[in-house]
């Protein structure tokens, strides 16, 4: 027995949006793949022929079918924020903790550790508190290893 077909009215609004949202500017894949779903749909096309024409499958298109009718265009085309952890520093923070490494390490140490960069960033105030994997990832990201290198900033001239 086949499945009724997903019939889908777009408000003149939405179809004007989703149509200049396809006629430029830089979109997520999978935004535009829902958009051009949903265009698909409101002209009558049937889940499966939308899924032959889009690399998307016959239950994906009638779930961005469902999303529209439920919430609208904005729930059609956009993921819900997934949970997770929020970032631990912000901008400014990690911003600040970079300075700190690249400037010279505390009296009496030759070069930064990531324990002693997560001590010195709490003792200085940069941040209320910051665990040593914080500081290890932030390093990662900005390709410092202040713990290899006397001089961060310059490091060695050949």
């Amino acid at each position: 027995m086949a499945r009724p077909a997903l019939t889908i009215e777009l408000a003149p609004r939405d179809k004007k949006k989703l149509r200049g949202m396809l006629s430029g500017g830089l979109q997520q894949v999978r935004v535009v793949l829902r958009a051009l779903a949903l265009l698909q749909l409101a002209e009558g096309v049937s889940a499966p022929r939308v899924a032959q024409s889009l690399p998307l499958t016959p239950q994906a298109v009638r779930k961005i079918g469902h999303r529209y009718q439920d919430g609208g265009i904005e729930r059609a085309l956009y993921d819900k924020p997934r949970p997770g952890a929020e970032e631990v520093l912000s901008d400014s923070d990690k911003q600040r903790i970079i300075a700190m490494v690249c400037g010279s390490p505390p009296a009496g140490r030759a070069r930064w550790t990531v324990r002693l960069v997560a001590e010195e960033a709490v003792k200085r105030n940069l941040v209320p508190g910051v665990g040593r994997e914080t500081i290890r990832i932030l390093l990662l990201h900005h390709d410092l290893k202040p713990w290899r290198e006397k001089n961060v900033v310059r490091g060695r001239s050949e």
